[in-house]
């Protein structure tokens, strides 16, 4: 199928098309003054012809509409333009630049110099993601405490059994209804005209368009898979429709969703600010007056954090998918390689453990920044900051080696102070 599409006279049309528009955008960009003031100029007489022929007062109205929305600016038309070449760079490409469905991974392990390092580097990337979300699952703080909710060592096993159980389910569940909904796509909605389209696309793109749009690109009123411009959420929300269930269910659907994102946001808040509270202000205190201060300077700690965290995220940093996945990076780095050998090793001391997790903590946190497009511009920085072409999705390959390699190191450059603590302690015990 998916060969097919690519051999599809008409989606070349419109791969050609999103390539012209790239060339486009290309060549405006090489003049952005001139280009602005081009595209300016071109309005205001289209404004002027619908005037003077008297058009309908909904053409006028679009026409000074278009006129409005452009750049203010030369600086504002290059970010604009710039982003629109990409765009449509990307889309110029067969399949939107999506690789084969029966290949793992992107490029060919057999063609070009180039396809086989795109091959290494996609494959390298898979990998590296796949570390870090295993190994951050194991060092998400609010998961970790959940192992002090049973009561014995057999109930925690069974608990952790059935945990697996579900996770693995989730994991193996979500590839698979993708499957399903690119087949119900290139299957069934590709090839039919666009006034025969399925009620539910106009629905979403009405409510968010970001989420999914079409386009006649080339004219022909029939629908291309090249058309389609798809949001990584719409694949959850719209499967009820796609399926034949009413708009009710993607509702149940999109509330499931949002109550297993507020659940996870109030674990994490209840251990960030129970931790903070303990490690900050207890100070050895058993009495009742001393629980009841740490349980309110808890919650006020746990508002900061709510609020800190609102602000983030109504900033917008970055894709949702790109914040979920570098928590996993972040976690992992910080816990795992001081959890690991806590448990594993007596020879982890307590300044090793600190050390650790600061400096796994910072690599991993160093590696993302660097590579944030902004962060290089401001200090100048060129080229590429990819170690290894691994994306900052997945630092925390970096984290985790680090803080494994100061903890080993800083424990043993301790141990001899901590024989000289044993032998000054065993000659006390021995005079005593």
């Amino acid at each position: 199928m998916e060969r097919q599409l690519k051999a599809s006279a008409l989606e070349q049309e419109v791969t050609n098309e999103f390539a012209r528009r790239s060339a486009e955008y290309a060549h405006m960009l090489e003049n952005v003054t001139a280009s602005l003031e081009t595209q300016r100029k071109w309005h205001r007489d289209e404004i002027g012809r619908l005037v003077r022929s008297h058009a309908d007062e909904t053409m006028i109205l679009a026409a000074r509409r278009a006129l409005a929305n452009l750049p203010r600016d030369e600086a504002a038309a290059r970010a604009r333009w710039t982003r629109a070449m990409q765009i449509n760079s990307e889309r110029a490409k067969p399949m939107a630049g999506m690789p084969e469905h029966a290949h793992p991974f992107a490029g060919n392990p057999d063609g070009t110099p180039e396809e086989r390092q795109a091959f290494s580097a996609s494959r390298r990337n898979f990998l590296a993601l796949m570390f870090c979300l295993m190994v951050g699952t194991a060092g998400l703080p609010h998961l970790l405490t959940r192992f002090y909710t049973t009561r014995t060592v057999n109930e925690t096993r069974n608990s952790v059994t059935w945990s697996l159980f579900f996770i693995a389910l989730l994991y193996l569940a979500a590839p698979a209804l993708a499957v399903l909904v690119k087949f119900e796509i290139m299957g069934h909605l590709v090839g039919q005209r666009f006034d025969a389209l399925p009620v539910w696309i106009a629905q979403w793109e009405r409510l968010d368009p970001s989420l999914i749009s079409v386009s006649d690109i080339n004219g022909d009123h029939i629908l291309q898979f090249a058309e389609i411009q798809l949001g990584a959420d719409i694949v959850m929300l719209a499967t009820p429709e796609i399926g034949g269930l009413p708009y009710v269910i993607s509702g149940l659907v999109a509330a499931g969703g949002l109550a297993a994102a507020l659940s996870t946001a109030d674990g994490l808040l209840l251990t960030i600010g129970n931790a903070l509270a303990h490690d900050l202000f207890y100070r050895g205190e058993s009495d009742r007056a001393g629980a009841v201060r740490r349980v309110m300077l808890s919650k006020f700690a746990l508002l900061l954090i709510a609020l800190l965290a609102a602000y983030v995220a109504a900033q917008r940093p970055a894709d949702i998918l790109f914040l979920v996945s570098a928590s996993f990076s972040l976690a992992g780095a910080a816990f795992v390689p001081v959890m690991v050998l806590g448990i594993f090793w007596t020879g982890v001391t307590h300044r090793a453990a600190v050390s650790g997790m600061l400096s796994g903590l910072g690599v991993t946190l160093y590696y993302m920044l660097v590579n944030v497009a902004e962060f290089r511009a401001y200090w100048g920085l060129e080229g590429s900051g990819l170690w290894f072409g691994i994306e900052p999705i997945s630092a925390g390959v970096f984290g985790v080696a680090a803080g494994l390699a100061v903890t080993l190191l800083v424990s043993l450059a301790s141990w001899p102070n901590q024989l000289a603590g044993l032998i000054t302690k065993d000659t006390k015990i021995q005079k005593l």
